[in-house]
């Protein structure tokens, strides 16, 4: 069975006069999926979703929501898309629920059912003690909510979120990640950009790397890190004196897969080694198997990962490397 993406674009470009801020854009976007789009300022993230939110036209390519160009049928698009723009501007003189009201009269949510949809979305975005609060008396993270509840009011299948943190303290970022991780469990599909790269890290199920109005690697953030290592970097704890410790690096060194073999400071009779292997994970599991039947006493056995901001650098490093070498 063919799974129809929620957004998908195939060679997207967008050109201001001399000026290529979108240069042949590919994204394949599955229902469910937190999906990132990560890169500088400048980058392209925000003319791409400009461009499938039904804003902008664009210069070459194509661009689909649900399985429908975005510039065939721009209101249907609407209909089934929610986006909140990096700034948004609120109605400071409205009641909380009133704002949430206007916009869904706006979406013909009908009558007999907004007070319940209101409701449930202020519960969602954790506003339901300032239902009657007006909008000038909100802190800025809770309008970030609040403009959240917004792109919600017409039930969509697709958000999105250009840097919807930005601006926010460190717990009104928590309280945004955790509310789009329980939207993603309620079906919803997100496409989301930032420059916070450990949070998009945390919450996405893929990521676009782009810059200079290109994708440099997309997937999984495993499946990137992947791409960029020729071996994995494994961090072996074993139980027991130096010379224990001593024995299991020497054995591990013994092995036609093992590469360089370092000690890390230990404690509580627990010496960390560190080893790059060549071998996916059944390799790694008759590694561990092997060293267990060897008489090593294995009490830690995992693979290092990389964390998102480290993967951007190395990625962005390697594509001016090839543009300098060009």
């Amino acid at each position: 069975m063919t799974v129809t993406p929620v957004v998908e674009t195939r060679g997207l470009v967008k050109r201001y006069d001399d000026q290529l801020a979108v240069a042949g854009v590919d994204l394949w976007v599955g229902p469910g999926e937190i999906y990132g789009l990560v890169g500088p300022n400048g980058a392209g993230k925000t003319t791409t979703m400009k461009i499938l939110a039904t804003l902008l036209a664009p210069t070459a390519g194509e661009a689909f929501v649900t399985g429908i160009p975005v510039g065939a049928d721009p209101i249907e698009v609407r209909r089934r898309m929610g986006y909140m723009p990096d700034f948004y501007g609120v109605y400071d003189d409205l009641r909380v629920w009133e704002y949430l009201d206007f916009f869904a009269r706006c979406y013909e949510v009908p009558a007999r059912k907004r007070p319940t949809m209101i409701s449930e979305l202020l519960e969602i975005v954790g506003l339901s003690d300032r239902r009657d609060a007006y909008v000038e008396t909100l802190s800025r993270g809770m309008r970030q909510r609040l403009c959240l509840a917004h792109t919600l009011v017409h039930d969509p299948a697709l958000l999105i979120l250009d840097e919807p943190a930005s601006g926010l303290d460190p717990r009104a970022r928590v309280e945004m990640r955790e509310i789009l991780k329980a939207l993603s469990g309620m079906g919803k599909t997100i496409l989301v950009s930032s420059h916070i790269l450990p949070e998009l890290g945390e919450m996405c199920t893929g990521v676009a790397i782009i810059d200079h109005g290109r994708v440099l690697r997309s997937g999984s953030i495993r499946d990137i890190e992947r791409s960029l290592r020729a071996s994995a970097l494994l961090r072996i704890d074993v139980l027991g004196d130096p010379k224990a410790a001593d024995a299991a690096a020497a054995w591990l060194g013994t092995n036609p897969r093992v590469g360089d073999v370092l000690h890390v400071a230990g404690s509580d009779g627990v010496t960390r080694i560190e080893a790059a292997f060549d071998g996916g994970a059944a390799e790694q599991a008759s590694l561990l198997h092997a060293m267990v039947e060897a008489g090593h006493a294995v009490v830690g056995f995992t693979q290092a990962t990389s964390d998102l901001e480290e993967i951007f650098l190395k990625v962005t490093g390697q594509a001016d490397g090839e543009e300098q070498a060009a």
